[in-house]
């Protein structure tokens, strides 16, 4: 699955697993996708499904997205 990051902006209902305006890393799932569905790490960690539209993409300077990576390994 490959890695990327998006921002939270809007937590309701998982307001103790999302914090609105962070961000997040995001597994590709294409399955999920399919269910209007996105894959995040989470605060616990772990990765689940939220809702796609919770989420808006964000745009990196490769070498941020290189430390993140790095970071989220």
């Amino acid at each position: 699955m490959k890695k990327h990051f998006m921002i939270c902006v809007d937590n309701r209902g998982y307001e103790s697993s999302l914090e609105t305006r962070k961000l997040y890393e995001v597994l590709t799932d294409r399955i999920a996708g399919q269910h209007h569905q996105i894959r995040v790490i989470d605060e616990s960690g772990e990765d689940y499904l939220y809702p796609a539209e919770y989420f808006a993409p964000v745009r990196l300077p490769s070498s941020t997205k290189e430390k993140l990576e790095l970071i989220a390994a």
